[in-house]
């Protein structure tokens, strides 16, 4: 086993790796940029290495020297920065570091849209139409999508996260949704190569949790439902899917595994399908990868999924059967983000007065957060995962409402109020979920009644302070006018 192991990235993913390692008896070193260097995920390694600036989470050279330095072992790259990177993933191994997760040619071959498309096409996976030609110019392409047919995607071959894909109704649309994808894909990845794919209106995104293990063996956990989504970017997962039947899920877990065997995968990765009303699924893509929703996962299936993930870099056995793990209950996961639902989505920057981490039975939180942070617009929005498991689909929602409810974040604009709202609509807990779910029933949302955050932090003070008092003083009763209203949240009622 490995003795220590640095961890390249930060939030809530790197302090979940951290307190996975701590568990395990592996020293750990965490990397930070100078923004990040009093960050929660900084302070709580055993050793701390600062980069540089905001985006030094891609400096190869930067981290590696840094797990030189501190001779880690290992590197552990989370989800997002370098996770993805093939060419980083040899740089490790050229180091003589284990890199933990795939191997770099997998990386490489399913980081590519269209290359993927066809490995999967080879391992007999049903793949949605389109039209692959690397290099193809914006007239060919044109060409190309009046054979298709409208409505189409746009899609980067490199892509991920929504970005660099346009839907293109019609063909007066194609030029300007064509030079914007294209623009994105470079400003991402570097690369602008786009392809083509049919639309499908209203498709569930299901996706299977495979992986690889020391010993050679390719298997999955089931199903994933993230169909709930603002800008192709996930805001509420769940396992198991509502749409999924016994029989579908051993056809899309074969499908799934089939794909990995093909290409020789090792530890944890997620294989993306869309699936159609009339129950058809199609492959979308493979994430090479841990995924942000990972969590659902392993509060249904009771799996580590990042104990895995390092016992299998370290060549180790894996402490449960995979053909003798089975699914119970239900867990859902709400993205907690910086952002502002009412408008557009946009990202909220500021710093955290208040923060209270809801503590509930089957209730789980990862969070990257901290009293006094700041939240900036370096890096992506997500500031935190609340999960609930329960027994059933409908206590599950309940329970992460009820948790959502609880969570108490002063001083930046989030999405908070939105979930719990959305977690409330009919639609969501009859199941009749597809990926236009956000646009369909949510699109004209508006939210609370906003309050200034330091009007409410210097208020929850007030409150805290008068309660200490009381208890300083045996009086059981407090006089505060606020006291008197009960279990009261301003301006929402709830």
């Amino acid at each position: 086993m490995f003795a220590k192991v640095l961890v390249a990235n930060r939030g809530e993913i790197a302090l979940r790796i951290l307190r996975c390692l701590r568990e395990m008896g592996i020293r750990s070193v965490a990397v930070a940029s100078d923004a990040d260097r009093f960050a929660p995920h900084a302070l709580a390694a055993d050793e701390l290495r600062v980069l540089g600036p905001a985006n030094s989470y891609l400096n190869h050279e930067a981290v590696l020297r840094a797990a030189a330095e501190t001779r880690a072992e290992a590197i552990h790259p989370g989800y997002g920065f370098l996770s993805e990177n093939a060419a980083f993933a040899q740089a490790c191994e050229k180091a003589g570091l284990k890199f933990i997760g795939p191997p770099p040619g997998a990386i490489r071959l399913m980081g590519s849209k269209i290359e993927s498309r066809e490995a999967a096409r080879k391992a007999g996976l049903p793949v949605i139409p389109g039209v692959e030609r690397a290099g193809a110019s914006a007239g060919a392409l044109l060409d190309e999508a009046r054979r298709l047919g409208f409505p189409l995607l746009l899609k980067a071959s490199a892509g991920g996260g929504g970005k660099g894909m346009r839907l293109v109704r019609s063909e007066g649309e194609f030029a300007s949704a064509y030079g914007v994808a294209r623009g994105e894909a470079e400003a991402a990845f570097g690369d602008g190569t786009l392809y083509l794919e049919r639309w499908l209106e209203r498709p569930r995104h299901i996706e299977v949790q495979v992986f690889g293990d020391a010993e050679g063996r390719v298997f999955h956990l089931g199903e994933r439902e993230c169909s709930v989504q603002r800008r192709h970017q996930k805001i509420l997962e769940e396992c198991p899917s509502v749409a999924v039947s016994p029989a579908l899920r051993s056809k899309m877990g074969e499908a799934a595994v089939r794909l990995g065997q093909s290409v020789g995968y090792r530890n944890a990765g997620t294989v993306e399908f869309l699936l159609s009303a009339q129950g058809e699924f199609y492959f979308l893509e493979m994430n090479t990868r841990l995924q942000v929703e990972h969590a659902v996962t392993e509060m249904v299936y009771d799996v580590d999924l990042v104990k895995s993930q390092i016992l299998t870099a370290a060549g180790e056995r894996l402490p449960f059967d995979p053909g003798a793990v089975s699914p119970r209950g239900h867990a859902i996961e709400g993205r907690v983000y910086a952002e502002d639902p009412a408008h557009g989505f946009l990202p909220q920057i500021g710093r955290v007065l208040r923060l209270r981490h809801p503590e509930r039975p089957g209730v789980r939180v990862d969070s990257g957060l901290r009293e006094g942070m700041e939240i900036s617009v370096h890096y992506d929005p997500l500031l935190a995962k609340v999960v609930a498991w329960a027994e059933d689909r409908p206590t599950a929602t309940g329970r992460l409402r009820e948790a959502l409810a609880d969570f108490v974040l002063l001083g930046v604009g989030n999405n908070i109020d939105f979930l719990q709202d959305a977690l409330a609509l009919p639609e969501w807990r009859s199941g009749d979920l597809h990926n236009a779910f956000v646009e369909e029933h949510l699109s004209e949302w508006s939210g609370a009644l906003e309050i200034p955050a330091e009007a409410a932090a210097l208020a929850g003070l007030a409150l805290s302070s008068a309660s200490a008092s009381a208890r300083a003083t045996g009086s059981l009763v407090d006089a505060s006018p606020w006291t008197a209203l009960g279990d009261w949240t301003p301006l929402r009622g709830r």
